[in-house]
């Protein structure tokens, strides 16, 4: 699962397995060698193995595409958390490599609740079973000493918690 992982993330694993000369045959499975892969595999667009959450909720056209911070933060979710995906090269370039590695994770957390969010849209989880989701996953966050889980914690106001 991801938002705009067939957009962005996995386009750029595929280029960088071909450069180091990576083995992904069970990515790449069509269904000629398991069946299982005829109509639910990685590569195609409407399947289950690789949920790409952005083009599902934008119903698979480009217009409709929405930023993760954008969403998260209609939501209720704090959204970006110390910079924005144009400045991870600069970090990077510069050693900035905790700074990338907060975002990230911030980014992770706002998209896992967002999918939370999908699957009690789905009608697959219930309110309750959103609510006990969410407590795990703060509870696990509020252990963790880090500043950007204590802003992200700060900023998470999903209204789903407090109807």
């Amino acid at each position: 699962m991801s938002w705009n992982g067939g957009g962005f993330d996995l386009p750029v694993l595929n280029y960088r397995a071909l450069l180091h000369g990576v083995n992904a045959a069970q990515f790449w499975e069509n269904g000629d060698e398991n069946r299982d892969f005829r109509y639910n595999n990685y590569t195609g667009r409407y399947h289950t193995r690789h949920l790409d959450l952005m083009d599902v909720l934008a119903m698979y056209q480009p217009r409709n595409n929405s930023p993760l911070d954008e969403v998260a933060q209609i939501a209720g979710l704090p959204g970006k958390i110390g910079m924005h995906g144009s400045e991870v090269w600069e970090a990077f370039r510069t050693g900035g490599i905790e700074r990338i590695r907060s975002y990230c994770e911030a980014d992770t957390a706002n998209t896992y609740l967002l999918y939370l969010r999908y699957q009690v849209l789905r009608g697959t989880m219930s309110i309750g079973d959103f609510r006990r989701e969410c407590g795990v996953l703060r509870a696990a966050l509020e252990k963790l000493a880090q500043p950007h889980w204590t802003e992200f914690l700060s900023r998470w106001q999903d209204p789903l918690l407090h109807e």
